[in-house]
């Protein structure tokens, strides 16, 4: 299969799982399994089988930003960049839900964190840390009784 059909495979299957993360309240054991197992171990295996088809004959390496641009100009490569993108950000994502769930953050502050996530995966993962940090205080901050 070419590195275009995987593309075409792979970007469905990912928004399937961030769509569970978005209505995880409806049904979080599910959307754990899905979104927080299946999908980031079904592309964890491509981008593995990826490597393994393509890297050796991929140029460049990690020795410098040259050496990794030149590494994504083959195609097979690129994919297997672009899918463990998929892959990690939908875990991080599926981590946020599930944390959330566990520290009582409402999922309606959840969701405006997780288009950051599936964008820019560390950007919402930033958000979300400071996300928790205002709930962890307001929920240390005495009551002052009425």
């Amino acid at each position: 299969m070419s590195p275009e059909s995987l593309f075409q495979i792979a970007n469905p299957l990912v928004l399937l799982g961030w769509l569970s993360l978005a209505l995880a309240p409806l049904s979080p054991r599910w959307s754990d399994r899905v979104a927080g197992l299946a999908i980031p171990l079904i592309l964890s295996l491509l981008y593995t089988a990826l490597i393994l088809i393509h890297w050796a004959a991929a140029p460049g390496g990690f020795g410098s930003l040259p050496d990794v641009m030149a590494l994504f100009t083959a195609p097979g490569v690129a994919l297997a960049g672009w899918v463990h993108y998929l892959a990690f950000d939908l875990f991080v994502g599926a981590w946020i839900c599930r944390t959330a769930r566990a520290e009582r953050i409402p999922h309606l502050f959840v969701l405006p964190i997780l288009v950051p996530t599936f964008l820019f995966g560390p950007a919402g993962f930033s958000a979300f840390t400071a996300l928790r940090a205002v709930f962890a205080a307001k929920a240390s901050t005495p009551k002052v009784p009425a």
